[in-house]
């Protein structure tokens, strides 16, 4: 085992669009595990778009990350000492706590053991975060009924991705708005959604909606919405009376330097009786036992898929992180740290 690791810093707050000036990869010693603590080496850790947010010094519903400090996040990973830990040595583990780092110590708070059934890297996939994300925020949410229509944004994404196969799975129309051709040809050839929409051919909200209606005759009842701006603009115009609004990420917005107006129309909100719940994933950790039981039987009989974007070796995290503000990733965006065994 080597002497030294290396981990991913914060060394200056973004204004605006984060660029590589922000951060520094620096070597530290591995650190040595305390009474009860476990050593662990980092397999894979993820990039998601909420750690914008953290890297400015404002309250939120998650602490800031310090100037100076490694950046957090999710990752999966291998116990390669046990001093009385909560798992033993070989076990690879998932969690928070431990991404941007090769190597961490840790006492097993928020960890679990990875399903050996599932991929490693989908436990911070598909069987993880972004999964339960989708779950929640749909099925809770959301609350689809057979036959309606689900809009989904960011619809190749990593969460939009299980939205539209669990939507499907519930007996819903579901259509996505993508940004790509090719994202748009995954979702419909293998995550079966009945209609999708390109954005980038669609510029404006007026142009967008045109685009989206043309897939949803009977109007939209449920939008899933990631991304905020004209989408949010769009899918109001198209709500049907007592649509239901999941709020579970604005991507457009997280990096504007000045604040920007809303939608023009939020009053339709008013008359068509929508229901607009913004929501946070960890405040749902009833669902899951719930999650895990359903997402494992779904991914075991085919019918939930997903893609990556796998991005090799630590130093490159910022550069996997700065890509999910400029639509590069495809599925979820993931950075392999190293072998899946030591």
């Amino acid at each position: 085992m080597p002497r030294t690791a290396r981990e991913i810093r914060l060394k200056s707050r973004p204004v605006g669009m984060p660029a590589p000036e922000n951060f520094e990869l620096a070597e530290v010693p591995i650190p040595e595990p305390g009474p009860g603590q476990m050593l662990i080496r980092t397999i894979w850790m993820s990039v998601d778009p909420y750690m914008r947010g953290r890297m400015s010094d404002r309250k939120s519903y998650a602490p800031p990350f310090e100037v100076g400090k490694a950046m957090d996040g999710r990752f999966v990973g291998e116990v390669m000492e046990s001093n009385g830990g909560r798992f033993p040595k070989g076990t690879f583990v998932a969690g928070m706590g431990g991404g941007w780092k090769e190597y961490h110590v840790a006492d097993g708070k928020g960890l679990f053991q990875a399903n050996p059934d599932i991929p490693l890297q989908a436990h911070i996939g598909t069987y993880g975060m972004p999964g339960m994300t989708a779950y929640v925020g749909l099925l809770d949410i959301g609350q689809p009924k057979p036959g309606e229509t689900v809009l989904v944004s960011a619809a190749s994404g990593a969460v939009g991705a299980v939205v539209c196969q669990i939507a499907k799975i519930k007996g819903c129309r579901v259509v996505g708005v993508a940004g790509s051709d090719e994202k748009c040809a995954w979702l419909k050839e293998t995550a079966g959604v009945d209609g999708t929409v390109n954005y980038k051919h669609h510029k404006g909200a007026d142009a967008l909606e045109a685009a989206i209606a043309e897939h949803c005759p009977d109007g939209v009842d449920v939008y899933f919405e990631n991304v905020g701006g004209d989408h949010l603009t769009a899918a109001l115009n198209l709500l049907n009376q007592h649509g239901r609004i999941a709020a579970c990420g604005m991507i457009a917005r997280y990096n504007d330097a000045d604040p920007q107006p809303g939608p023009p129309n939020m009053f339709l909100v008013v008359g068509k009786r929508i229901r607009m719940q913004g929501f946070i994933i960890s405040d749902h950790n009833d669902r899951i036992p719930d999650f895990n039981r359903d997402m494992a039987q779904w991914i075991k009989e085919g019918k939930v898929k997903w893609r990556e974007t796998v991005f090799e070796g630590l130093e490159r995290a910022p550069e996997a992180f700065m890509g999910l503000f400029k639509g590069e990733n495809f599925g979820k965006m993931l950075v392999r740290v190293g072998p899946d065994r030591a």
